[in-house]
């Protein structure tokens, strides 16, 4: 079963991460990103996410709940699953898009 686990998470991580390529061509920074940073990236959502739970109801009583949950879980997803291979750089998928957002009508 655990065999299993990893089989699934890595074939996620590797379909999911090739989907876009970034300006940068250098096989070692995209290595170094399919191999080390997404998977470190992935872990990072997923504590994120159970941190952010152990927070939300601090972060109700605060009203941050969506400051909250965008560093928490936002931030290292968009790291993780929007961010070009290879590319270090903060840039626009840091922040959230304008359609995240806006709340849906």
């Amino acid at each position: 079963m655990r065999k299993m686990v990893i089989l699934f998470v890595a074939c996620f991580l590797f379909f999911n991460s090739t989907v876009s390529f970034a300006d940068s061509t250098d096989p070692l920074h995209i290595g170094a990103d399919v191999v080390l940073v997404r998977p470190l990236g992935f872990v990072a959502t997923v504590i994120g996410g159970g941190l952010f739970v152990v927070c939300l109801p601090f972060a109700l009583t605060s009203g941050s709940v969506k400051n909250t949950a965008d560093t928490l879980v936002g931030q290292p997803y968009r790291f993780t699953f929007k961010r070009p291979l290879g590319d270090f750089d903060e840039g626009s998928y840091m922040q959230a898009n304008e359609s995240e957002k806006k709340p849906k009508k």
